[in-house]
């Protein structure tokens, strides 16, 4: 009895032990992970969920140049102050600026006029990125540049070496998705101009106005639309070209404050939050935004998977970004003007990613900022008339599928997150009682039938989970016969399995299969992004009924191995399936929880083992170190999750389901003041297993534990084994 108080004493030691003295976390991220390979993100400078982006652009069109940047790219061809993060559409990019010295250097044809693209030439090994900060050299013109910004500005400093100094700013700069619609500009004064950029890409009607102030005057400007030379001080058009002449200035920092709403809007946000000109205060004040919020979490772990934890840390916050002016005021749906006086509004909602693990992730570790962000989504549906789907610059894209700002709002309600409950609950009956998007035909049919639209399977999987998540919210408020409707909405995704094959198949409008279906193949018009062996997994509200239509436990766990290791069929895959282990796809996000679902069956070994892999596998610290498109911080979620243990399944039931922790120990600053903490005991790459947890020194009841659990603070101990 002694010897075992002892180790009980032991235990309680080694639980209690603080991690190291902090240290600066922003030293452990590496923006240029996801550059390359189908990452898609950008390494340019941001502050956490701010409105600008500036960053480097390559001058190519192309999936590989979503984000502007490709890794392997070896030229620039200018720097632009709006970027999106990893997603698989090519828009912004708006506000480019390019400094030259000496000749030109000129490929490529421009997409928008006969104009050629004005590039440098650069390497790696003189280019630098960190949070808030990019720094890299132009070969051709021997200019230094560096990069930081604010959350509504940009400042960027240039040091030249030559004689012939001058500054490009291109409104006609335009790739992928994006083109010029309209814009302006006006030279007030040897130092400052002002103007705005509109277009239309993903997002229509997309309007960006930008006040520059140039920290030593120009000793000329030349204006010109679409290469014909303009002598006047203001032009508009859709292919404006400005070109400061600065002459032997050594060096020169530009400032460009942004808003969607007017050029007295972004006036006013450059005043706010740059005073003169420095580029040292600025981005050490950035940096300084970054480490406190890395300081959220504080790890302890091989140096790979601090870089691999922190990135992606860091990659959460670039999404969703910053709307609104500093008065409140932002352009949202209809180009009308709105003001919210209480709070931020923030847009870049990539809903059919983010609801997944990114949601649930700030509900833990930003929770300052879901109020903001949940009635950004609630703005958004009293000025359309409609929750978003996939929102950016204040505008519906209507891109992917779903109606997944419920699952979002229900997860923070449900978590207590102060909120209209009844005017979230009729948004929320807003958006799945309308019908577009083949919801006619699955109100009436209880599916979306191949006729109809193409996706139909996953629309009709991805309706019910939502309307699982409408029916929690009714039970709250007390609201029977909706929760009843609801409910028996959110069980549709039985109206496409096919006892005979195994799988959900699309079906006609008759209730007949689909003919030639094939599980392998990836059918467009049936799977969105995905084929019937990964949407096989997506019942997230019933997991005890999918482990039912496929014949029980060990048909669950049988045919859960059979995905890890079915190969690839033979031939081309789109551009979205990466990061294979079998038929499992974990670059895109259907498949993500579903290692975790060998819990549901009694085999967590599975889910540990299958873990580990992907961590170790599919995550990295080089430029290709995703497996698959960033998705605005969904990618990043499930690795910070899965590397702490756990991992939201059902992202809007408040569990969250136990994995293999690849950290040795964490801490979680709570916004009450508490700390959670999760210690790995014997964590290593032979030690992969979890022999046990215990929370608050008591063995855990189940395989999940609940966020009011980690929100009350306390410690979470995983003993691991061989």
């Amino acid at each position: 009895m002694k010897y075992l108080s002892f180790l009980v004493f032991l235990l309680l030691i080694a639980c209690e032990k603080p991690l190291p003295p902090k240290e600066l976390l922003v030293s452990h991220v590496n923006p240029f992970i996801g550059t390359d390979g189908k990452g898609k993100t950008y390494p340019g400078a941001s502050a956490p969920f701010g409105m600008v982006q500036l960053s480097p652009d390559n001058g190519r069109n192309g999936w590989d140049w979503i984000s502007g940047y490709f890794y392997p790219d070896s030229v620039i061809a200018g720097f632009s102050h709006l970027h999106l993060t990893g997603t698989g559409a090519g828009d912004l990019y708006d506000i480019s600026f390019l400094p030259t010295s000496g000749p030109l250097q000129k490929a490529r044809l421009d997409t928008i006029s006969s104009r050629a693209t004005v590039y440098s030439a650069f390497s790696h090994k003189r280019e630098t990125a960190k949070p808030g900060y990019y720094q890299v050299y132009l070969e051709d013109y021997q200019v230094d540049v560096q990069l930081t910004a604010t959350p509504r500005s940009g400042l960027q400093y240039y040091q030249f070496e030559g004689a012939d100094n001058k500054v490009r700013l291109h409104l006609g700069y335009a790739r992928n998705w994006d083109g010029v619609t309209d814009s302006y500009i006006e030279v007030l004064n040897d130092t400052t101009i002002v103007g705005y950029r509109f277009s239309d890409g993903w997002a229509k009607q997309q309007q960006v106005y930008f006040t520059t102030i140039f920290s030593q005057p120009f000793q000329a400007v030349t204006l010109s639309e679409k290469g014909k030379v303009v002598p006047q001080d203001s032009l508009s058009g859709k292919d404006l070209l400005a070109i400061f002449d600065f002459g032997k200035t050594p060096e020169i920092m530009v400032k460009t404050g942004l808003s969607t709403v007017s050029i007295a809007g972004a006036q006013a946000n450059l005043s706010a939050e740059q005073d003169g000109f420095d580029f040292e205060g600025v981005r050490q004040n950035t940096q300084n935004q970054w480490e406190a919020q890395l300081q959220k979490v504080r790890i302890q772990a091989s140096a790979d998977n601090k870089t691999q934890f922190y990135t992606a840390f860091y990659h959460s916050m670039l999404a969703p970004t910053l709307l609104s002016d500093t008065d409140g005021r932002y352009r949202g749906t209809g180009n009308n003007i709105f003001r919210n006086p209480e709070g931020d509004r923030y847009c870049t909602f990539s809903l059919w990613d983010t609801y997944r693990a990114q949601h649930p992730w700030l509900s833990i570790v930003h929770s300052e900022r879901v109020p903001d962000m949940l009635q950004s989504l609630m703005d958004f549906y009293e000025e359309s008339g409609q929750l978003p789907v996939w929102s950016m610059a204040g505008k519906e894209t209507n891109m992917m599928i779903g109606y997944h700002a419920v699952p979002v709002l229900a997860d923070a309600l449900l978590k207590g997150f102060p909120m209209d409950t009844a005017a979230v609950f009729e948004a929320m009956k807003a958006s799945a009682m309308q019908d577009d998007f083949g919801l006619q035909n699955y109100k009436e049919l209880g599916y979306v039938p191949f006729e109809d639209r193409s996706w139909n399977v996953s629309l009709t999987m991805e309706y019910a989970f939502d309307d699982w998540c409408i029916a929690q919210v009714a039970q709250l408020l007390g609201e029977e016969s909706d929760y009843q409707y609801f409910s028996d909405r959110a069980q549709n995704f039985q109206n496409h399995w096919d006892e005979e094959s195994g799988f959900f198949r699309a079906k006609s409008k008759v209730g007949e299969f689909k003919s030639g279906f094939d599980p392998l193949a990836y059918h467009p018009e049936d799977y969105c992004e995905a084929n019937a062996w990964q949407y096989l997994w997506y019942t997230p509200q019933a997991v005890e009924s999918l482990v039912d239509l496929t014949g029980g436990t060990a048909a669950f766990e049988q045919k859960l191995d059979q995905m890890f290791e079915l190969e690839q069929a033979a031939g081309e895959t789109p551009v979205w399936i990466s990061g294979y282990i079998g038929q499992y796809v974990h670059g895109n996000e259907p498949s993500h929880h579903v290692p975790y679902l060998y819990q549901f069956v009694g085999a967590p070994e599975k889910t540990q083992r299958r873990i580990r892999q992907i961590m170790d596998e599919l995550y990295a610290t080089s430029p290709d170190g995703l497996a698959g498109n960033e998705d605005c911080g969904q990618m990043s979620a499930w690795y910070l999750f899965s590397a702490l243990g756990f991992y939201p399944v059902n992202p809007a039931d408040g569990k969250y389901v136990l994995g293999s922790p690849e950290v040795e120990r964490a801490e979680i600053q709570l916004p009450n003041g508490k700390t959670f903490q999760i210690i790995a005991e014997n964590q290593s790459a032979t030690h992969q297993l979890v022999k046990s947890v215990k929370l608050n020194n008591e063995e855990l009841d189940g395989f999940y534990i609940t966020h009011e659990q980690i929100m009350q603070g306390g410690t979470l101990v995983f003993e691991m084994k061989e």
